[in-house]
């Protein structure tokens, strides 16, 4: 993994991005949710666990992602 004290928000489990709602530069708040994933025919909101502010969106919609993948990075 990283270094501790990163800021990557990652996939809680395997799934499809349905939407990515922030965007580099957005400032983003504890709790904010960052995207959505569709897991097993539900819709997860993934939020952040920390505030910060976006550096890049490592996801997009129509993505396939897996457990641990980073989604969002923020500063």
């Amino acid at each position: 993994g990283l270094a501790s004290g990163s800021h990557d928000v990652t996939s809680p489990m395997p799934g499809t991005i349905l939407s990515v709602d922030v965007k580099p530069g957005d400032a983003v708040e504890p709790g904010q949710v960052v995207c959505v994933l569709e897991a097993m025919k539900m819709k997860n909101p993934i939020r952040a666990s920390f505030g910060g502010t976006v550096v890049e969106t490592l996801a997009r919609a129509g993505q396939t992602v897996a457990y641990g993948d980073v989604l969002v990075r923020l500063s």
